[in-house]
């Protein structure tokens, strides 16, 4: 029986990140970049105004704070006008915020400190200190420098620098397209009716989500039947669309457990973790077209043991394929509400609702359903809670590592 830190070192240390790929940035929102990105243009590119006002030398306002003075207007910039005049000693330029400083100007006088005048001449209330209200050529970002680098995520605040340094499209390490299959004579799909020993299928919708949500792209293929010729057939069909497959059921030791009669002659090892919900485990890599190897990963089939099983194994892997440096979630330290007891010598990963009490210490109540069918409580939980192979039990008011599942 291997370990789970056994079982994710294995799968981890086979898989590379894909080659990069160059997009828009409407397209790299949560994608890791492949490669430093310099700044095209200074920001700003050009001496500007940071208020509505006045563009002025700041010795014509010398003592305009005890007694006012009055500046003659020569002229008026907006934001997007290249100014077509200058500044004088004893002149303003009635100038808006972002608009370029025009030439002998140094200051910019508020608007709010002078009458406002738009012609003729304005009294001016305030003295304005040299480079008052001006945003310098470059003072943000210098033209060539490095604004983005490589194994950073692709954020808002990103896009907007990439797109201000002069970049509408940024190399990014491309998302996974993952294919997610069920199979299982007894299932059907949500909304059909029931016949009788059938369920709905809420596995594949699950993971589906649960990869979308981990970055990459997904589609359902929809419950494979029962026999190995029918799960080998839909596997050929999408290693070639592919570039991770999830199944889930099939994997234990009954007599229709197809997954595991039909993929372990084909390059998938099946194999016992010391973990509890989610001990059967398979993974292994599919050969697709062209020589590409596809990794396969082959859930247990009740969806706690689902559910976790991506968790602990499935996410970390997709995120490698994605290039993020650190896949795996990190684990924070939370009060038990209550006790828990486990089996020893697995890990137990206990699902549980954390909240964060009034002195910012976060607290874990455990779901009532532990058990690995209990659907209802596993959507009540935000957190998986680790309990090490050698306890097999703690108590309220002891603390454990969560697991946090919505950040």
């Amino acid at each position: 029986m291997r370990s789970v830190d056994e079982h994710l070192a294995a799968i981890l240390s086979s898989l590379t990140p894909a080659a990069s790929q160059t997009v828009s940035l409407a397209e790299s929102l949560g994608l890791v970049v492949a490669g430093d990105v310099v700044a095209r243009v200074d920001l700003p590119g050009f001496d500007n105004s940071s208020m509505d006002g006045y563009a002025v030398q700041s010795v014509s306002l010398a003592g305009a704070a005890a007694r006012p003075v009055t500046l003659s207007l020569v002229g008026e910039v907006a934001a997007g006008d290249a100014p077509t005049v200058s500044v004088g000693k004893g002149e303003a330029v009635r100038i808006m915020t972002g608009a370029p400083m025009p030439e002998g100007a140094d200051a910019v006088i508020a608007v709010e400190d002078t009458d406002g005048a738009a012609t003729g001449s304005v009294e001016c209330r305030a003295e304005a200190p040299v480079g008052r209200f001006v945003r310098r050529r470059g003072e943000d970002v210098a033209a060539g420098s490095v604004v983005v680098r490589a194994g950073d995520v692709v954020g808002p605040r990103t896009v907007a620098l990439l797109a201000a340094s002069g970049h509408a499209t940024v190399d990014v390490v491309p998302r996974p397209h993952v294919v997610v299959l069920s199979t299982g004579a007894e299932l059907v799909e949500p909304g059909q009716p029931l016949g009788p020993g059938q369920i709905h299928d809420s596995n594949s919708s699950m993971l589906w989500a649960a990869a979308t949500r981990a970055g990459a792209t997904a589609e359902i293929r929809s419950a494979v039947g029962d026999t190995d010729e029918e799960l080998l057939a839909v596997v050929d069909e999408v290693v070639g669309v592919a570039d991770a497959v999830v199944t889930s059921g099939g994997v234990s030791m009954g007599a229709y457990d197809v997954v595991k009669s039909a993929l372990r002659s084909e390059g998938v090892d099946f194999v016992q973790v010391a973990m509890q919900p989610g001990k059967p485990q398979g993974f292994g890599f599919l050969a697709g077209p062209g020589g590409r190897a596809v990794p396969l990963f082959a859930l247990p089939g009740n969806p706690v043991s689902s559910y976790v099983s991506f968790e602990v194994f499935v996410r970390p892997a997709l995120r490698r394929l994605m290039g993020h440096a650190d896949p795996v979630r990190p684990t924070r330290r939370a009060v038990l509400t209550s006790g828990l007891r486990s089996v020893a010598g697995r890990r137990q990963l206990a699902r549980a609702v954390v909240t964060t009490g009034a002195d910012g210490t976060l607290v874990a109540e455990p779901v009532a359903g532990q058990g690995s069918h209990f659907v209802a409580d596993l959507s009540r939980a935000n957190a998986l809670l680790v309990i090490a192979e050698d306890t097999t039990e703690v108590g309220a008011g002891e603390v454990v590592d969560a697991i946090l599942l919505d950040d």
